[in-house]
């Protein structure tokens, strides 16, 4: 092939500075931008808080409420031109979902629409407004620790100094579960010096081994212990030292104590295998079963209630109110003002700096201006663009707010960018990590949609609603013949909808829902 030369005309757009600021501001969480605020506080001088009282500059943080009908729809932006350039695409999203002055918590209100349910449906209640009262931190910080609970335990024991001080080292080592999860070898050894002897160790090892059975002793039942059957005996020996059993709650407390004594019965209390579980400890069927079923109400992870609540709280994004009742009832979109930073250039230093003479410190400082004002529009973009998408999926899902999961209808994230005229990841990054407080309670925004199951009718079902009606059929269902995938499969397809068996079970599955022979009760 012979060598030439051509000429080829073309255009590239490169991420600026200011375009991957945005991108990744849209892309955290809560949390995360909260961090991220304090951060560029602290780097920026040109940066701070601003007052509620205080004037708001042209680029700050403003709220205002907005409104718009039933009949109203979220505008469309279309990109001028067209690129196969993904950077081109995202750009083309920050930029046409965001008003040149933009005013905040907008809000849009629309009206549910009933046509297909045949009737009025009030919307559930649930506790949402009751909890506003009380912020979910201070919920949490009311709440003890497991440490501090078992510390306040071990206080009252009167022990010595040394055996104090072994019985706090196995509290603080303890998971959020309540395992001890090192061996007391492995414990010792963090604690012992290279030139320490054997005697040193298995002097420490035996301290650990008492002060373990102080920690066993105490309460939850089933604290300190390294695995489950461990953890499960603690709790029958706990119960059997009670002198309020009758001769059957005896018979039954010593049947699951003979049971938890077996190596390897795990798999056979999944599989509620009564037979073998008979044959292993010498018992009748009957007994085993009642023994089971005592079993089974046994907390397989003592630290369960003490868990950190404040950090498992979430902090919606987006709140959705209503009002009015039936055909009048409308739903009222906002962002949520108190995760909303309310930021602005520090007024002093913006005009000290206009009015200095030129330089190179001169020239750094306007940058870092620059900087906050980029900041500060990009925090912008990134509430605009949250409730927009917010106000898109409650017109699309008016139905759920209503009758719950059930009434969900089919959608895709390609569906929403079409009508938003945006690139579909920029609908990813907003979906991700965000949360809208519903009157049906507080989901992600990747809840709202789901894919397309084709029904008789020629019409399409929501997974999610398939979902929720698996595990509707399943909680009610006779609990001795429990329904298995084939039967769910079929009595969807009684409700017109075309769902094979194996994703029957990929749905029970993703519900954490056992397969039916674990779901059968024996009495």
């Amino acid at each position: 092939m012979k060598p030439g030369l051509s000429l080829r005309v073309s255009q590239h757009l490169a991420l600026t500075p200011q375009l991957q600021q945005s991108i990744r501001l849209l892309q955290l969480s809560t949390l995360e931008l909260a961090s991220e605020v304090e951060q560029m506080l602290d780097d920026n001088p040109f940066l701070e808080r601003s007052d509620d009282d205080a004037p708001r500059e042209d680029f700050g943080i403003a709220r205002s409420d907005t409104a718009v009908s039933q009949g109203d729809r979220v505008s469309e932006q279309a990109s001028e031109g067209h690129d196969d350039d993904r950077a081109e695409s995202m750009e083309s999203d920050t930029q046409s979902l965001v008003a040149e002055s933009w005013e905040g918590d907008g809000s849009v209100e629309a009206a549910p629409d009933d046509g297909e349910w045949g009737g009025d449906a009030p919307a559930r209640r649930n506790n949402i407004e009751d909890d506003d009262a009380l912020d979910p931190g201070e919920r949490g910080s009311l709440q003890p620790s497991l440490t501090d609970h078992l510390r306040r335990q071990a206080l009252s024991l009167r022990l010595g100094p040394e055996d104090a001080a072994a019985l706090r080292f196995l509290i603080e080592s303890l998971n959020d579960d309540g395992y001890l999860e090192d061996s007391l070898a492995e414990l010792a050894s963090t604690l012992l010096d290279e030139d320490d002897g054997l005697e040193q160790m298995e002097e420490l090892v035996h301290r650990f081994t008492m002060a373990l059975k102080l920690l066993q002793s105490l309460d939850p039942p089933g604290i300190g212990a390294r695995d489950l059957l461990e953890c499960l005996t603690l709790q029958i020996k706990s119960r059997q030292s009670e002198r309020d059993l009758t001769a059957s709650e005896q018979a039954r407390v010593a049947v699951a104590l003979k049971i938890c004594a077996q190596h390897g019965v795990l798999e056979f209390l999944a599989r509620r295998d009564a037979r073998r579980l008979a044959q292993l400890v010498g018992e009748s069927e009957e007994a085993v079963r009642a023994a089971m079923a005592y079993i089974s109400r046994l907390e397989p992870k003592p630290g369960r209630r003490f868990a950190d609540v404040s950090r498992n709280a979430i902090v919606p994004d987006v709140i959705v109110s209503t009002s009015g009742q039936g055909p009048q009832q409308r739903f009222r979109v906002q962002l949520n003002p108190e995760v909303m930073p309310r930021l602005r250039v520090h007024e002093i230093y913006a005009n000290a700096l206009r009015g200095g003479r030129g330089g190179e410190s001169h020239q750094a400082l306007t940058q870092r201006l620059q900087e906050a004002r980029w900041f500060i529009k990009n925090i912008q973009q990134r509430f605009d663009t949250i409730l927009r998408v917010s106000q898109a999926i409650v017109e699309r899902q008016k139905n759920f707010f209503v009758h719950g999961e059930l009434a969900m209808r089919p959608m895709v994230q390609r569906e929403l960018a079409d009508e938003l005229g945006v690139h579909e990841s920029t609908i990813s990054r907003v979906t991700t990590a965000k949360y809208m407080a519903t009157p049906q309670g507080t989901f992600e925004l990747k809840h709202f949609f789901g894919s397309a199951l084709g029904t008789e009718a020629g019409g399409n079902a929501s997974s999610t609603a398939v979902r929720a009606l698996i595990k509707q059929f399943i909680g009610s269902e006779d609990t001795k013949k429990p329904l298995s995938d084939n039967q769910i499969a079929e009595m969807l397809k009684e409700q017109g909808i075309d769902c094979a068996r194996r994703t029957v079970a990929k749905y029970r599955e993703g519900l954490r829902i056992p397969i039916a022979s674990l779901r059968k009760l024996v009495n």
